[in-house]
Protein backbone atom coordinates (compact mmCIF):
# COMPACT_ATOMS: atom_id res chain seq x y z
CA UNK A 1 0.00 0.00 0.00
CA UNK A 2 1.14 3.83 -0.67
CA UNK A 3 1.21 6.44 1.43
CA UNK A 4 -0.97 8.16 -0.95
CA UNK A 5 -3.74 5.87 -0.54
CA UNK A 6 -4.01 6.00 2.88
CA UNK A 7 -4.08 9.82 3.06
CA UNK A 8 -7.89 11.06 3.42
CA UNK A 9 -9.91 12.41 0.48
CA UNK A 10 -9.43 16.23 0.48
CA UNK A 11 -6.79 16.55 2.39
CA UNK A 12 -4.90 19.43 0.42
CA UNK A 13 -1.15 20.56 0.84
CA UNK A 14 -0.15 23.22 3.37
CA UNK A 15 -0.12 23.78 7.01
CA UNK A 16 -3.10 22.79 9.20
CA UNK A 17 -2.67 24.94 12.40
CA UNK A 18 -4.12 22.35 15.60
CA UNK A 19 -7.02 23.46 17.18
CA UNK A 20 -7.11 23.10 20.24
CA UNK A 21 -10.21 23.70 21.49
CA UNK A 22 -11.66 20.37 19.67
CA UNK A 23 -8.02 18.16 19.59
CA UNK A 24 -7.10 16.56 23.04
CA UNK A 25 -3.49 14.92 24.12
CA UNK A 26 -3.36 12.43 26.65
CA UNK A 27 -1.58 9.70 28.33
CA UNK A 28 -2.33 6.39 30.37
CA UNK A 29 -0.55 4.22 32.18
CA UNK A 30 -0.63 1.30 34.71
CA UNK A 31 -1.14 2.12 38.60
CA UNK A 32 -0.36 -1.16 40.88
CA UNK A 33 -0.72 -3.20 37.67
CA UNK A 34 -4.67 -3.16 38.14
CA UNK A 35 -5.96 -0.28 35.89
CA UNK A 36 -5.29 2.38 34.20
CA UNK A 37 -4.38 5.98 35.29
CA UNK A 38 -5.54 8.39 32.38
CA UNK A 39 -4.81 12.49 31.93
CA UNK A 40 -4.49 14.81 29.74
CA UNK A 41 -2.82 18.56 28.95
CA UNK A 42 -4.88 21.35 28.65
CA UNK A 43 -2.19 23.58 26.90
CA UNK A 44 -0.64 22.69 23.39
CA UNK A 45 -0.27 23.74 20.21
CA UNK A 46 0.76 22.16 16.89
CA UNK A 47 0.81 21.90 13.25
CA UNK A 48 0.89 19.83 10.06
CA UNK A 49 2.56 20.68 7.04
CA UNK A 50 1.47 18.45 4.07
CA UNK A 51 3.37 18.16 1.42
CA UNK A 52 2.46 17.07 -2.38
CA UNK A 53 5.21 14.59 -1.70
CA UNK A 54 3.33 12.81 0.87
CA UNK A 55 5.96 11.59 2.71
CA UNK A 56 8.08 15.00 3.56
CA UNK A 57 4.93 16.16 5.01
CA UNK A 58 5.54 16.33 8.77
CA UNK A 59 4.00 17.60 12.40
CA UNK A 60 5.42 19.50 15.39
CA UNK A 61 3.29 19.25 18.20
CA UNK A 62 4.40 21.34 21.53
CA UNK A 63 2.99 20.62 25.04
CA UNK A 64 2.65 22.80 28.44
CA UNK A 65 4.07 20.41 31.19
CA UNK A 66 2.11 22.10 33.49
CA UNK A 67 -1.22 21.94 32.17
CA UNK A 68 -1.42 18.53 33.17
CA UNK A 69 -4.60 16.92 34.30
CA UNK A 70 -5.13 13.30 36.11
CA UNK A 71 -8.67 14.78 37.55
CA UNK A 72 -6.40 14.74 41.21
CA UNK A 73 -5.06 17.76 42.10
CA UNK A 74 -2.38 16.31 44.29
CA UNK A 75 -1.24 13.87 41.53
CA UNK A 76 -1.10 16.45 39.08
CA UNK A 77 1.22 18.53 41.54
CA UNK A 78 3.23 15.59 42.42
CA UNK A 79 3.65 14.88 38.02
CA UNK A 80 4.38 18.76 37.48
CA UNK A 81 7.69 18.14 40.55
CA UNK A 82 10.58 17.02 40.13
CA UNK A 83 9.97 13.63 40.86
CA UNK A 84 8.41 13.28 37.24
CA UNK A 85 7.95 16.27 34.66
CA UNK A 86 9.93 18.96 36.48
CA UNK A 87 8.37 21.91 34.86
CA UNK A 88 9.88 24.56 36.54
CA UNK A 89 13.31 23.72 34.68
CA UNK A 90 11.55 22.19 31.51
CA UNK A 91 8.23 23.38 30.68
CA UNK A 92 7.42 22.19 27.36
CA UNK A 93 7.57 18.53 25.52
CA UNK A 94 7.90 18.42 22.11
CA UNK A 95 7.25 15.94 19.35
CA UNK A 96 8.71 16.43 15.41
CA UNK A 97 8.28 14.39 13.14
CA UNK A 98 11.36 14.18 10.42
CA UNK A 99 9.61 11.41 7.38
CA UNK A 100 5.68 9.20 7.15
CA UNK A 101 5.62 5.88 6.27
CA UNK A 102 3.38 3.12 6.10
CA UNK A 103 2.64 0.58 7.75
CA UNK A 104 -0.16 -2.25 6.88
CA UNK A 105 -3.02 0.45 5.79
CA UNK A 106 -2.25 3.59 8.66
CA UNK A 107 0.26 6.30 8.25
CA UNK A 108 3.02 6.06 10.53
CA UNK A 109 4.46 9.45 11.97
CA UNK A 110 8.71 9.06 12.61
CA UNK A 111 10.27 11.51 14.29
CA UNK A 112 11.76 12.70 18.13
CA UNK A 113 9.97 13.29 21.23
CA UNK A 114 11.57 15.42 23.79
CA UNK A 115 10.97 15.37 27.60
CA UNK A 116 13.07 16.94 30.33
CA UNK A 117 15.31 18.07 27.36
CA UNK A 118 16.18 14.06 26.98
CA UNK A 119 15.13 13.19 23.05
CA UNK A 120 14.87 10.20 21.60
CA UNK A 121 13.18 8.18 18.44
CA UNK A 122 9.43 8.33 18.38
CA UNK A 123 6.90 7.03 16.18
CA UNK A 124 2.96 8.10 16.24
CA UNK A 125 0.47 5.75 14.20
CA UNK A 126 -2.03 7.82 12.40
CA UNK A 127 -5.92 7.37 12.14
CA UNK A 128 -6.98 9.68 9.46
CA UNK A 129 -10.75 10.86 9.67
CA UNK A 130 -11.60 12.57 7.06
CA UNK A 131 -12.01 16.32 5.66
CA UNK A 132 -14.89 18.44 5.71
CA UNK A 133 -15.66 22.15 5.18
CA UNK A 134 -16.70 24.02 8.33
CA UNK A 135 -19.59 26.54 8.14
CA UNK A 136 -16.98 29.53 8.19
CA UNK A 137 -15.80 28.22 5.09
CA UNK A 138 -12.49 26.83 6.30
CA UNK A 139 -11.14 23.23 5.79
CA UNK A 140 -10.84 20.72 8.99
CA UNK A 141 -9.00 17.87 9.28
CA UNK A 142 -9.18 15.00 11.88
CA UNK A 143 -7.29 12.58 13.01
CA UNK A 144 -6.15 10.35 15.64
CA UNK A 145 -2.59 9.45 16.33
CA UNK A 146 -1.13 6.50 19.05
CA UNK A 147 2.14 5.47 20.28
CA UNK A 148 4.04 4.05 23.09
CA UNK A 149 6.75 5.19 25.38
CA UNK A 150 9.20 4.03 28.35
CA UNK A 151 9.09 6.74 31.18
CA UNK A 152 12.72 5.77 31.96
CA UNK A 153 13.89 6.20 28.28
CA UNK A 154 13.46 10.64 29.68
CA UNK A 155 14.50 9.57 32.93
CA UNK A 156 11.27 9.48 34.43
CA UNK A 157 11.86 6.97 37.16
CA UNK A 158 10.14 7.80 40.00
CA UNK A 159 8.26 4.81 41.79
CA UNK A 160 7.10 3.35 44.86
CA UNK A 161 8.04 -0.71 45.53
CA UNK A 162 5.02 -2.85 46.16
CA UNK A 163 5.42 -5.79 47.65
CA UNK A 164 6.21 -8.47 45.19
CA UNK A 165 7.88 -7.47 42.47
CA UNK A 166 5.76 -4.64 41.12
CA UNK A 167 5.65 -1.15 41.17
CA UNK A 168 2.89 1.28 42.00
CA UNK A 169 3.31 3.06 38.61
CA UNK A 170 4.33 1.40 35.16
CA UNK A 171 6.67 2.13 32.84
CA UNK A 172 4.79 1.88 29.68
CA UNK A 173 2.97 5.42 29.15
CA UNK A 174 0.50 5.14 26.04
CA UNK A 175 0.47 8.38 24.09
CA UNK A 176 -3.30 9.71 22.20
CA UNK A 177 -3.17 12.81 20.57
CA UNK A 178 -6.65 13.40 18.61
CA UNK A 179 -6.76 16.29 16.19
CA UNK A 180 -8.76 18.14 14.87
CA UNK A 181 -6.61 20.97 12.47
CA UNK A 182 -7.64 23.84 10.44
CA UNK A 183 -6.31 24.86 6.78
CA UNK A 184 -4.55 28.17 7.00
CA UNK A 185 -6.49 30.88 4.90
CA UNK A 186 -4.96 31.62 1.16
CA UNK A 187 -3.21 28.04 1.27
CA UNK A 188 -3.18 26.29 -2.25
CA UNK A 189 -5.85 23.46 -2.93
CA UNK A 190 -4.16 21.60 -3.90
CA UNK A 191 -4.71 17.56 -3.29
CA UNK A 192 -2.17 15.70 -1.66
Amino acid sequence: MTLASVVPTGLAAGTWHIDPSHSEVSFSLRHMGLFKVRGSFAVFTGQVVVDPEVEKSSVVVEVQMTSVDTRDPNRDGHLRSPDFFDCEKFPVMTFRSSSVRVDGDRPVLVGELTVKDVTRPFELAVEPIGVIGDPMGKQRSGFLATGELSRADFGITFNIPMAGSDVVIGDKVQVSIEVQAVLDDGQAADQA
